[in-house]
């Protein structure tokens, strides 16, 4: 369902400004410092369980975006590149820590930068100890998932921005029913909203099961 809720509206690009921090503030902080042109740090690394928006914010700092769980070797990773983020870090073979090894010092050497993303701490994961080492030696920040009661006050947010509005029951019926990410949340919403308009009926429960079953069977 997550994808079919995400195809009904064009994709918004990750940004600093749609990102929502929840508990996440220190990290978000230390990595908006670290991204300040007068920061001589090589390495910023974000950690924790999926959902929490690590992937959101790699994308969000206009750097050279790499996946390992779509290129585990890192065959496109560049040579001259000053800037590049890494995602999924636990998900490199062995050509792919190579790589990533010799691309850090490279960073340094040049005064480049490297922004990682993994789901444990640089230390714990099933890498070659010298990147191990290499990574833990940066600053690394833990991101926390948003919680049910913050992601509901993220929508009610969003909702009141957008001049929706929603029975008190709404967001709680949606959120027990759909993929909990934050990124699928806010494209049901766009997607309710537009879909209220384009029907001219304001939002009710029978509706949200309108837009759940247009989700469920494109």
């Amino acid at each position: 369902m997550r994808q079919l809720i995400l195809d009904l509206l064009p994709e918004s690009p990750p940004a600093f400004e749609n990102f929502v921090p929840g508990r996440n503030i220190e990290a978000l902080t230390g990595l908006v410092a670290w991204l300040l042109p007068d920061n001589r740090e090589t390495l910023f690394g974000l950690w924790g369980e999926t959902g929490a928006g690590k992937s959101h914010l790699l994308r969000a700092c206009a750097a050279s975006y790499h996946d390992a769980h779509d290129d585990a070797s890192l065959d496109d990773l560049p040579t001259d590149d000053g800037f590049c983020a890494v995602d999924h870090l636990e998900a490199l073979d062995g050509q792919g820590q190579i790589r990533l090894f010799n691309a850090i010092n490279r960073l340094r050497a040049s005064g480049g930068r490297l922004l990682t993303a993994s789901s444990a701490p640089p230390r714990q994961l099933a890498l070659r100890e010298d990147l191990r080492s290499r990574l833990a030696s940066g600053l690394v920040h833990r991101l926390h998932a948003l919680s049910d009661a913050e992601k509901l006050a993220a929508l009610e947010e969003q909702a009141a921005q957008r001049g929706l509005a929603l029975p008190n029951e709404a967001l709680p019926y949606l959120i027990r029913r759909v993929p909990r990410d934050m990124r699928t949340l806010s494209a049901l919403l766009a997607a309710i909203d537009r879909y209220s308009l384009e029907h001219k009926r304001p939002v009710t429960l029978p509706l949200l099961r309108e837009v759940l079953q247009t989700a469920s069977h494109p």
